[in-house]
């Protein structure tokens, strides 16, 4: 890229490339990537091959790169290993909320990857410059390979070289002989029935193999897009804000002050509350005439919102108040730290509300989500009042950023599905009841906890009847007959141990009958009981 073309600031019309180096090496290995996923996906489910595919498009959009003398930013690789790790976790786990983060993030960090590729200034990146770089990268994918594909043919025109190149004349040739050729095989066809079923049958086979190559086609525009943009839009010579805030400061200190005092005494007065009644244990909370229970269950979400909005309102009057000296910064740092404060003891309060809510019911996804979502809100909370103490509120929106890939990571670690088993298992040991539907309703990722409680853990009778219930409702879903072309290109780890488990559990399940001939199907235990198949799996051959 020229420095003409570098040099493009904030908010100016997308660049037009001047100049691309190694243009053809860019078009082949756009197309090789795109047959890879044609590969890797047709007929396939995602599963291996979506990290195998990420992979090859990071190395070939680098090797282009590096080979057109772009070499990246030493910061911007410090994105590779958090994209590698969540597109490990996409082919590990199965329960919905982890897998979907992991596709999330992987995407949105490898995007961030290509915007930031020369510049390496991620870090710093604000709200609007998240916004305005995904705004960039959408229109370059549309745009520049149009762009690219003049520029390489005005390029090529204006030299000899360009001018002996049989490549153009080859495609003009086979866009003139396409529609004389098929005029003449309808007429061939016409004329020979051995002929016209032949034809027929490799137009069947064609249809598919157009779809593929238009799938093919629209992988390598797209790719083509994103390592243009990288080439093009990625230095960071300026950023939003950088020079001169997008909003002047306009809110006076004394204005922001009564703000944070009066919303600072509104949650000291809640916090009292909480103490007196909540802290205080369920004999008080019995006299203000709530059960511990229901009091426990009332106000989480509008707590959690409360917390939500409290940061909201920290970020949003520290853009726009005016601290005019250093007595005013410390006072405004002082009133923002009180009132982190305070919301962190309302956290807490939503905290122990969440494990009263699982002391008495057990684990489920619904009160595990939430339980982790706190201690990362409660992080960055802490977290944005230092940077505001230490003067360094430019690093708000990486705080946010690695917050969320914080609560990722720890789906994954802690492994929802696997610790609702384990959880709820033990509640049995302890005569609690075992919601049977509710634990067959999980993923695959469940599988091998419940075949290892039921062949060695210490249960009550009817528990282990339970648990054995639920694994003969997988078992028939994974034996039930279903056509699929799924292979090594679907592979899940989670779905292989889940399969691996069943195999060794099966032998001990046969005195457990599947009702399959009603909706929902049902599983007679040995001893009687009767319990309703309420998994959602479905399991994949590879």
């Amino acid at each position: 890229m020229n420095e003409k073309t570098e040099e493009q600031s904030v908010g100016q019309p997308m660049p037009v490339l001047l100049f691309v180096k190694r243009p053809g090496l860019l078009v082949l290995l756009a197309l090789a990537l795109g047959w890879f996923f044609d590969f890797l996906f047709w007929d396939q489910a995602i599963g291996v091959n979506f990290s195998i595919f990420l992979v090859l498009c990071i190395a070939g959009g680098c090797y282009w790169l590096v080979a057109s003398g772009l070499l990246p930013s030493k910061k911007s690789l410090f994105l590779i290993p958090l994209i590698l790790f969540f597109a490990f976790v996409s082919f590990v786990r199965r329960e919905p909320l982890t897998s979907f983060l992991a596709f999330t993030f992987t995407i949105l960090l490898s995007g961030l990857f290509a915007s930031s590729y020369l510049g390496g200034r991620w870090i710093l990146y604000g709200l609007l410059d998240y916004f305005h770089k995904s705004f960039l990268l959408i229109v370059d994918i549309l745009i520049q390979p149009i762009q690219f594909a003049f520029q390489v043919r005005k390029d090529q025109a204006a030299t000899a070289l360009g001018k002996s190149s049989p490549l153009w004349g080859l495609l003009r040739g086979l866009a003139i002989a396409l529609p004389i050729v098929l005029c003449f095989a309808s007429l061939l066809a016409s004329a020979d029935v051995v002929f016209n079923q032949k034809l027929d049958n490799f137009f069947e086979d064609a249809e598919e193999n157009i779809k593929r190559l238009i799938l093919i086609l629209f992988c390598a525009y797209f790719l083509i897009g994103v390592f243009l943009h990288s080439a093009s839009r990625s230095a960071d010579k300026k950023l939003i804000g950088e020079e001169k805030p997008v909003i002047k400061p306009f809110l006076g200190f004394t204005e922001s002050a009564v703000v944070l005092s009066s919303v600072s005494l509104l949650f000291l007065i809640f916090v009292a509350v909480q103490f007196q009644y909540f802290f205080g244990g369920e004999t008080n909370i019995g006299v203000a005439g709530y059960t511990y229970s229901q009091y426990a269950r009332r106000g989480f979400n509008e707590l959690i919102t409360v917390a939500f909005f409290s940061l909201v309102m920290i970020l949003g009057l520290s853009t726009l108040t005016k601290r005019e000296n250093e007595f005013q910064k410390r006072v405004y740092s002082g009133l923002s730290v009180a009132l982190v404060i305070l919301v962190m003891i309302i956290l807490t309060s939503a905290y122990q509300r969440i494990d009263l809510g699982i002391s008495w019911h057990g684990y489920s996804r619904l009160r595990l989500y939430p339980k982790i979502f706190l201690v990362w809100l409660g992080l960055l909370l802490i977290t944005v009042v230092v940077l505001e103490v230490v003067r360094r509120e430019q690093y708000f929106a990486f705080a946010a950023l690695m917050a969320s890939l914080g609560f990722g990571a720890s789906l994954f670690f802690f492994n929802i599905d696997n610790a609702i088993i384990q959880r709820n298992v033990y509640r049995s040991w302890h005569g609690k009841n075992l919601n049977v539907p509710h634990l067959s309703s999980l993923s695959e990722d469940a599988i091998p906890a419940l075949a290892n409680e039921f062949l060695y853990g210490k249960m009550p009778t009817s528990a282990r009847q339970g648990v054995g219930a639920i694994l003969a409702c997988y078992s028939y879903y994974a034996v039930s007959p279903h056509i699929t072309t799924h292979d090594w290109r679907s592979f899940n780890w989670s779905s292989w141990q889940a399969k691996e488990s069943l195999e060794i559990v099966r032998p001990y399940l046969a005195g457990y009958v599947i009702r399959y001939n009603q909706w929902p199907v049902q599983v007679r235990t040995p001893n009687g009981d009767i319990y309703e198949c309420e998994s959602r799996i479905t399991f994949d051959e590879n």
